[in-house]
């Protein structure tokens, strides 16, 4: 077990491509995680993310075949995952969805008004970010929650920085008319 954990991710796809299913296992364990928190930051409920993490690691190992670059099948999952969270956003049923319960409540503070407080700063940016464009929404989350750089998420999406930056630069513009409209 020590060994696969050690094994590139050229190596894993290989081998996973050449019959031992097994390694696939390295890649969803190296991976999951990662691909989890940038979901549940796009769809904003666990059960959503993980569902979506899920088909994306099912996409992922019936397609491995089509990974033009085994070293990098990590960004390859990710804009799988990626376009399922975009897909995700642009559904109908997701209309209909409340995000009121995405906001945790902590029981027993000293200070339960700044818990409200923050609580509906929570809310309102949650609500801001549900605005976004997935495009958007996607790079915003990359660069200010995730605080990757542009070089990362341009090999993640398959995206020019000037794009990205953009994107960004757009998102940031946005929110802040959505949070004055909220107050």
């Amino acid at each position: 077990m020590t060994s696969q954990l050690n094994v590139s991710d050229g190596d894993a796809v290989r081998a996973v491509l050449e019959g031992n299913r097994e390694m696939y296992r390295v890649l969803v364990r190296r991976y999951q995680d990662t691909l989890y928190q940038h979901a549940i930051r796009m769809v904003g409920e666990a059960d959503d993310a993980a569902d979506i993490v899920q088909r994306a690691l099912v996409n992922g190992f019936e397609k491995l075949g089509r990974c033009r670059d085994p070293e990098k099948v990590g960004g390859w999952l990710f804009r799988i995952m990626s376009n399922l969270c975009k897909d995700f956003l642009k559904s109908p049923r997701r209309e209909d969805l409340s995000i009121e319960g995405a906001s945790a409540t902590v029981i027993g503070r000293a200070n339960p008004e700044g818990d409200l407080e923050q609580g509906e700063l929570r809310s309102m940016v949650r609500r801001a970010l549900d605005e976004l464009n997935a495009e958007q929404r996607e790079a915003f989350v990359l660069k200010h929650l995730e605080g990757r750089s542009y070089d990362e998420m341009s090999e993640l999406l398959g995206v020019s920085k000037s794009a990205l930056k953009m994107r960004v630069l757009r998102a940031r513009e946005e929110l802040q008319i959505m949070l004055r409209v909220y107050q």
